[in-house]
């Protein structure tokens, strides 16, 4: 059985033990959804309804391109339903014999107005759209890597590293000396060396704009890497997965507060990276993070880290709020990203992804602040 299918029976079994004969995934414009992907090898544009017996059917956009990608029981084309969700749901439901009045259910994502189309369209069965319904499921299984996206998190992750020791031999030859120039050299050599994508706008925030947590906009042609402390966050795609690091580079002195705040990212991120493992709850590290913050007198405005996966921030949470209940757990891909900001003195965060094991955190990726 391959990935697909195996998370496709463990789902099945979620909802026969839910009383749900079939659930609809939505990945369209306006309603993004990975969990597609991670449930058939389709990259995008399709509905997929699973059935409490294991079976899957996809209706998607591009016939073609599921025909290259897609690994499900069945393929129906979008034009064969009027290009209408509601319309292929509902036919779905019916080539496949689904009984009347059996429980189906629709994502938790969904408008009510398009809520109120599906109740019509499927008067002969129940409709389901709740919170915690499937989707916090497939969440729940998404946050918990198998071997497989661990074998693809492991190739991400050593291609990240090779960028970054790029990156940081340029800045310190002087061969890039602007946000756009990393910006840039990002995109192009990621895609060279077989990545999709950058997981997200690339934050390369030069000593003028690095007081931000995100600078806006993102990246431009000011300076980087000169007097002061310079931010750079990034993360690369691959097979979906995305990665997600922050470099800080300082250049020139770092007498007074800059001196303070980079110790403190460095004491907070040891501290906290070794507090990774099985069972630990998040919130007790980030609990820890903010201590130490505390403690100087410095405030984190962030959280001090995230769950990521197919998406840049996804489960489990690492903050220090009272809702989060998340216990780390093997398989748990975390990133841990310290950082403190100040409007004169500049921004520092230092930040790398953390596969939890059942013998501990392992960094799998080796950002670091580097010293110009």
């Amino acid at each position: 059985m391959d990935s697909y299918a195996s998370r496709r029976a463990r789902l099945a079994s979620w909802l026969k033990d839910k009383g749900i004969s079939a659930a609809l995934l939505e990945d369209t414009e306006g309603r993004r959804d990975p969990s597609v992907r991670y449930l058939s090898g389709q990259p995008g544009d399709a509905l997929l309804v699973v059935f409490d017996d294991g079976r899957s059917v996809l209706v998607p956009w591009d016939a073609n391109m599921a025909a290259a990608y897609a690994h499900v029981d069945q393929t129906i084309p979008y034009a064969d339903f009027a290009r209408s969700p509601v319309k292929a749901f509902a036919g779905v439901l019916e080539r496949c014999g689904i009984k009347p009045g059996a429980a189906v259910e629709l994502p938790d994502v969904t408008p009510y107005p398009s809520y109120i189309r599906y109740v019509e369209a499927l008067e002969a069965y129940d409709p389901v759209c709740r919170e915690d319904g499937v989707g916090e499921f497939i969440l729940g299984m998404r946050a918990v890597k198998d071997n497989a996206e661990i074998g693809i998190y492991r190739r991400a992750a050593a291609l990240t590293d090779a960028l970054m020791d790029e990156i940081e031999h340029a800045v310190v030859k002087g061969s890039v000396a602007t946000e756009l120039d990393i910006a840039l050299f990002i995109e192009r050599e990621l895609r060279a060396r077989g990545g999709e994508r950058s997981g997200f706008d690339t934050i390369a925030a030069g000593p003028a704009r690095s007081f931000g947590i995100h600078a806006f906009p993102s990246y431009t042609s000011g300076a980087f890497g000169t007097e002061g402390m310079s931010i750079l966050d990034f993360g690369i795609v691959v097979d979906g997965y995305t990665t997600d690091v922050t470099m800080s580079f300082v250049r020139g002195s770092t007498a007074g507060k800059r001196s303070r705040m980079i110790e403190l990212v460095k004491r907070v991120y040891d501290e906290t990276v070794a507090l990774c493992a099985p069972g630990r709850p998040t919130m007790e590290i980030a609990r820890r993070a903010d201590d130490i913050f505390a403690e100087a007198g410095f405030t984190m405005p962030h959280a001090l880290g995230h769950g990521i996966g197919m998406e840049a921030h996804e489960a489990p949470a690492v903050r220090n709020r009272e809702d989060n209940a998340w216990k780390l757990a093997p398989g748990h891909i975390v990133t841990i990203e310290p950082g403190l900001y100040d409007p004169e003195a500049g921004g520092i965060r230092l930040e790398n992804d953390i596969l939890v094991t059942e013998k501990g955190g392992e960094t799998i990726t080796h950002s670091r602040i580097v010293m110009l």
